[in-house]
């Protein structure tokens, strides 16, 4: 069948598959989310709380990013927000290009989300069961998509437990049927918050190893919220950071990590005793210090020419350098620095 071009002019042959081309390279340059500009306020009057203010960014088809903040940041609003389950102040949501407000149903046919502190699954039925039934809810016939099953079962460990009730499953598995349940239907979007939540280490690591490998091979994009800092780092192609409602920080993790404004060197010695140790702190920027094998490990905030008089201050003391070693910026630092916050609470000042 002949198709019509935006001008209204009739397309064949080359013409139509040259359209289709072009339209296919259009989608896949539309983000899968663009929030634009989005606000949110609980309350009002002196009670009021603003939740979010002003916040606007996009996740490109095919990526992970990371959304982190302390409780209070406003980052499961803003979440909320995206799903259509709170209603912004102003701003808006697009969904693969549709805007929510305008056709929620289209907007949301291929997102899914598991949400922390909600039920994710039917604890009644069976592994497999929720499976089939939320493919099912999402307008999928479970049948066409019951080799993907298969494989999220294998996948996740749970195809032993496949035909039991999630009810008589560990915390731990229960969060992996969750996931499971998630990605049942094939939804090309999906938001997940704290998926590692009460997974031991080798369950925590077979996760972030499928997300990858979901997002890389097909192609699914994830906006993941943790206060695992680990997860962050390993899976996310980018991290949003946020504090009081806006976005402090937007950047790959490697970029947030090498931007860090800070040098430091691990240094260990016998001889840095509690005299030593005063005449560091009094001098220098001391960040840690720990005592291993009756060793004194001093970690100290030092780069350039300060480094110089660190090694000075040492010789001078007759301090005898056993190891020194540069000290690398971990992203819960980075995210400390950017908020004034600890990652899983309030503000560390």
């Amino acid at each position: 069948m002949a198709q019509r071009g935006a001008t209204g002019q009739r397309q064949t042959g080359a013409g139509r598959v040259e359209a289709e081309g072009r339209d296919e390279r259009t989608a896949a340059a539309t983000p899968a989310l663009a929030i634009e500009g989005i606000s949110k306020q609980f309350g009002s009057g002196d009670d009021a709380v603003q939740a979010v203010d002003d916040v606007s960014l996009s996740v490109d088809r095919g990526s992970v990013v990371g959304l982190l903040g302390p409780n209070g940041a406003g980052k499961t609003t803003l979440v909320k927000s995206a799903l259509g389950i709170v209603v912004p102040d102003a701003g808006t949501v697009r969904v693969f290009g549709t805007d929510v407000a305008e056709g929620r149903r289209a907007a949301y046919t291929d997102v899914d989300a598991m949400l922390e502190g909600a039920r994710n699954d039917y604890w009644r039925l069976t592994v497999r069961e929720n499976l089939r039934y939320f493919a099912t809810i999402h307008g999928v016939d479970p049948n066409s998509v019951a080799d993907r099953h298969e494989q999220l079962l294998e996948r996740f460990d749970l195809a032993t437990k496949a035909d039991t009730a999630v009810r008589e499953l560990s915390r731990g598995m229960k969060q992996k049927v969750s996931l499971a349940s998630v990605l049942a239907g094939g939804a090309e979007l999906v938001f997940l918050d704290e998926p590692t939540l009460g997974l031991d280490i080798e369950s925590s690591r077979t996760l972030r190893s499928e997300l990858r490998r979901l997002a890389r091979e097909e192609g699914l994009t994830i906006v993941v919220s943790s206060h695992d800092m680990a997860v962050i780092e390993d899976i996310c192609d980018r991290v949003v950071m946020m504090a009081d409602g806006e976005v402090v920080a937007d950047d790959t993790v490697a970029a947030l990590l090498s931007g860090a404004d800070r040098d430091s060197v691990r240094v260990t010695s016998a001889g840095i005793d509690d005299g030593v140790l005063a005449r560091l702190r009094d001098r220098f920027e001391v960040a840690r210090v720990e005592t291993v094998d009756g060793r004194r490990r001093v970690e100290v905030g030092a780069g350039g020419d300060t480094l110089y008089e660190l090694m000075d201050t040492l010789r001078a003391a007759g301090v005898t350098v056993e190891d020194i070693r540069t000290v690398q910026p971990e992203l819960e630092e980075v995210f400390v620095d950017r908020t004034g916050m600890e990652s899983g609470g309030g503000r560390s000042r």
